[in-house]
């Protein structure tokens, strides 16, 4: 094990009993639920102490610094703390599909992802469970897991608990949804949304810096902040990119996403039942540019069906 490696173990064993304290009132996210966790209560999430995995694949659709050429060693975790009515990846977080999975089992699953290739460890919605996703973390580089660490999560974090996370997280990769605490409640998020990511971003980015730091085409260090551009929420969008350049950064690579396929659960809704148009996109992408970010991903917008169907072996292959 490298000086890099056994640091990053020590971290994992201090901060891990402080997380798990946590559970006992619970406050790991800003909903602060405080039901005592480890004592079976459940709160926004519905889980107790352990870890609850949907899915562990090799993801290629992630931005290419995170898929390269063998994917992200993608980890889809139960549940969420906003489980948004439009959610394209529902039936884990608002359905809670998956199953409980053990400390040793769970580090089993990050080491195939590993001997598969991938380039990445990345943790999709991990923050409800992310004490005993944590422990498996270390037994996994007890055994010889060493790959960078990516955090994906919808923004709705607590800044302390971000901050417990430096040095065991190597690429953050939050969503940063609403630029208002209107559009916020609209879309059934807390109304502290925007002021809780904002929070929440500032810390990821102190501890990694502003620009992504890449080897070979592959992330290793950094922030990479998404934002979804909703149908008939151009403004929300708009808000959203301008409170990211005056209150984060400009040098923080933005993810703009026209990927936005409406599912069932909001097929009536006259807005979020129907796709992004071009125009609609586009307004978004200008107004990152005249704002001049240095480094955006953006997206074709097209009318293909880009909803995952977790009930398939291969949930992001699409006909």
């Amino acid at each position: 094990m490298s000086d890099e490696e056994r640091s990053k173990a020590g971290i994992l064993q201090a901060r891990i009993p402080i997380l798990r304290e946590r559970l006992r009132d619970c406050t790991l996210c800003p909903r602060g639920c405080r039901v005592d966790r480890l004592q079976g209560q459940t709160g926004f999430c519905g889980l107790g102490a352990g870890a609850v995995l949907a899915r562990a694949l090799p993801h290629f659709g992630e931005e290419p610094p995170l898929s390269g050429t063998a994917g992200a060693g993608t980890l889809f975790f139960t549940s969420c703390n906003l489980q948004c009515p439009f959610c394209q990846n529902y039936r884990i977080s608002r359905e809670r599909m998956g199953e409980p999975i053990d400390r040793e089992a769970l580090a089993g699953r990050m080491l195939e992802l590993a001997l598969k290739g991938c380039h990445n460890i990345e943790l999709v919605t991990p923050t409800p469970q992310l004490p005993a996703v944590l422990e498996s973390l270390l037994a996994a580089s007890e055994w010889g897991l060493n790959l960078p660490l990516v955090y994906n999560c919808g923004g709705y974090e607590n800044a302390d608990v971000i901050g417990l996370l430096d040095g065991i997280v190597d690429v953050w990769l939050p969503d940063f949804k609403y630029g208002s605490e209107a559009d916020a409640l609209a879309c059934t998020a807390p109304g502290d949304y925007p002021q809780r990511a904002l929070e929440a971003i500032g810390e990821m980015i102190r501890q990694t810096g502003e620009r992504l730091q890449t080897a070979g085409g592959i992330a290793r260090r950094g922030v990479i902040i998404r934002h979804l551009v909703l149908p008939g929420r151009v403004r929300n969008s708009l808000d959203a990119v301008r409170l990211i350049a005056e209150r984060l950064s400009k040098k923080v690579p933005l993810s703009l996403m026209a990927q936005y396929t409406p599912i069932a659960a909001v097929a009536g809704d006259p807005l979020l039942g129907r796709r992004v148009t071009r125009e609609e996109y586009e307004a978004v992408v200008d107004f990152a540019l005249d704002l001049d970010f240095e480094n955006l991903f953006i997206q074709e917008v097209d009318e293909q069906n880009l909803a995952p169907d977790f009930d398939k072996p291969e949930p992001f292959k699409w006909d």
